[in-house]
């Protein structure tokens, strides 16, 4: 990765405590999106073959995640990242306290993401249910025309982060 500025630049740590967070929170954003979709979507505990696929898997892929993580953690760099590194006074790394951080945004996200019956299918779709690529690109679309909806921000590869109006 090319620094375009100094190495203690906020964004760049926070983006590296990012980076070390993503495989522990994609394991997280599974179970968690698992867990939501048999209890809304099979509360009597019946087995048909989509809960017995869903169940009998224990190495979802969760590299189809790796898009919709990226998108998120842009969304948050934006949203809360600045230049100016703070003070800490009570001896943690400024990665560490950058990390925490992130992972309690990404946890709010994920219980809210979680109300929508799109959002999960979608995630099941990309990691279990349909994970060959073409299904799982749709499946990645899918998010990210949720996310940009939701949070009225389209992420561009090339021009970063564009805010959204609504029509209305």
């Amino acid at each position: 990765m090319v620094r375009k500025f100094f190495p203690f630049d906020k964004n760049y740590l926070l983006e590296e405590a990012q980076l070390s967070s993503r495989n522990r929170l994609l394991r997280s954003l599974y179970n968690q999106v698992k867990n939501n979709y048999l209890d809304f979507h099979n509360p009597l505990g019946l087995e048909d073959n989509t809960v017995l696929k869903i169940n009998s898997y224990t190495k979802p892929r969760l590299k189809n995640l790796h898009g919709l993580y990226e998108h998120l953690s842009g969304i948050y760099r934006y949203r809360y990242g600045e230049n100016q590194l703070e003070i800490l006074f009570d001896g943690t790394t400024h990665i560490k306290k950058y990390q925490e951080d992130w992972e309690t945004t990404f946890h709010c996200w994920l219980n809210e993401f979680c109300l929508s019956t799109h959002f999960l299918k979608a995630v099941l779709e990309c990691t279990i249910l349909y994970p060959g690529r073409t299904k799982a690109a749709l499946a990645d679309a899918r998010m990210k025309y949720f996310i940009t909806n939701l949070f009225e921000l389209k992420v561009f590869r090339y021009k970063g982060i564009v805010e959204i109006k609504k029509a209305g």
